[in-house]
């Protein structure tokens, strides 16, 4: 069966790259030659390099083969994405402009026509030659102008939009203030803020320079308590400690809280708890901490489960008194009926980056409960960030990067 999807998922793309490549190269071009071919290289090569900047992450290869390949390789992602949709797009488009023209030139050729006059030719006089025709003006034909017109229209499109996306992501996520009232939450602590960051994704693109952009924007907005809530980084604590140095700086009163991601699991989990530890960050591993005004509460992601350090909410939250308000940071959205069952008033999780690229969004929905924003489930309200970085191309489309800053209102106030 795996074989089978896997076989499948191949010809879907195969098919697709091949279609954008006829769009793209072949149809705009007379004939065979050298456009045809470096058409053919564009396509194939990045294809090459965005498989090859995947693996080369997963398997944990020589950091600066990660780095050489991930900016090619990721961003011919992003690109062939909004080719595709511009492509697709435009064949709606080629029978409307074909009828345009069509239309222009029966209306122009009327008037191109001259309208022969007679002449008198002599009694006997043998009949005149006419005269050679005039060759036609050489231009491409209507079909190879249309196809051209489409598809440069579809390339601007997509190049225009890879470029804003990827320079939203790298100026860095802007502030989001969300106030959220929780009915156990006593009047002393109304206006408690919590900043709320997760899915920062350090790796082979997103560096030290991105993680001090991040720590900045975080102590800008003078939290009270600081919440990193997974997939913190994509890659080992060699060769990215010193890219998470930064997080060293993070400032709030009560402290700086971390909980796992799923990423972190592909890391190598237990050394960047360490590491987080080490750089003043608390992490919460299926535990909890009496805050002053409240319980903050952690569990680790549900990829932990594969390595026996999965989410344990009977150690986190099971004997802690119900009667004070609870806050858990869980960094999958879906962790939130487990929340709902031990009576938690707000979850804050991360995970979905708001679907990153339209239309991801549409899968990122069907797969979590909450896609980003506030939600309500019964008597526990979810919070879902949209993620600070991006993972994979360096590039958002529609959903954003974001920090966040929880105001807690108390219903006593």
């Amino acid at each position: 069966m795996v074989i089978f999807f896997a076989l499948a998922a191949l010809a879907v793309l195969v098919t697709a790259n091949w279609y954008l490549w006829r769009r793209l190269f072949r149809d705009t071009t007379s004939r065979a030659g050298w456009a045809r071919r470096t058409g053919a290289a564009v396509v194939a090569g990045g294809w090459v390099l965005a498989v090859g900047a995947l693996v080369a992450e997963r398997a944990g290869a020589p950091f600066w083969l990660q780095r050489v390949l991930a900016w090619p390789g990721f961003l011919w992602l992003a690109l062939s994405i909004y080719l595709l949709l511009g492509v697709l797009a435009g064949e709606a488009v080629r029978p409307l402009l074909r009828r345009h023209l069509e239309r222009r030139d029966r209306r122009a050729a009327p008037a191109g026509i001259a309208v022969p006059q007679p002449e008198t030719v002599p009694a006997g006089a043998p009949p005149e030659e006419p005269p050679p025709a005039a060759a036609p003006e050489p231009g491409p034909s209507r079909r190879l102008f249309v196809s051209r017109v489409v598809a440069g229209a579809a390339a601007t499109a997509a190049v225009g939009t890879v470029g804003y996306g990827t320079y939203g992501v790298l100026r860095g996520p802007r502030v989001k203030r969300v106030t959220v009232p929780l009915a156990r939450l006593p009047r002393a602590a109304h206006g408690y803020r919590i900043a709320v960051v997760s899915d920062i994704h350090l790796g082979p693109v997103l560096g030290r320079g991105f993680a001090q952009t991040v720590v900045d924007t975080i102590n800008s907005t003078q939290p009270d308590l600081i919440a990193v809530v997974g997939d913190l980084v994509d890659g080992s604590v060699k060769d990215l400690g010193p890219a998470a140095a930064p997080l060293a700086g993070l400032k709030a009163r009560d402290g700086a809280f971390f909980v796992t991601g799923n990423h972190e699991y592909f890391s190598g989990a237990e050394e960047w708890v360490r590491q987080v530890r080490r750089l003043g960050i608390d992490p919460l591993e299926n535990e909890r901490t009496e805050l002053p005004y409240f319980d903050l509460a952690g569990v680790n992601d549900i990829a932990g489960e594969s390595y026996g350090q999965g989410p344990d909410f009977a150690r986190a939250l099971g004997d802690r008194d119900t009667t004070r308000a609870c806050v858990l940071l869980a960094h999958q959205p879906v962790q939130i009926h487990d929340a709902v069952e031990h009576r938690v008033d707000l979850q804050l999780s991360g995970h979905t980056h708001g679907g990153q690229l339209w239309p991801g969004n549409l899968l990122a929905s069907a797969a979590n409960p909450t896609l980003a924003g506030l939600d309500r489930y019964g008597d526990t309200q979810l919070y879902v960030s949209r993620g600070a970085g991006a993972w994979g191309p360096p590039t958002r489309v529609g959903a954003p990067s974001d920090v966040t800053v929880i105001e807690l209102a108390s219903k006593q106030a």
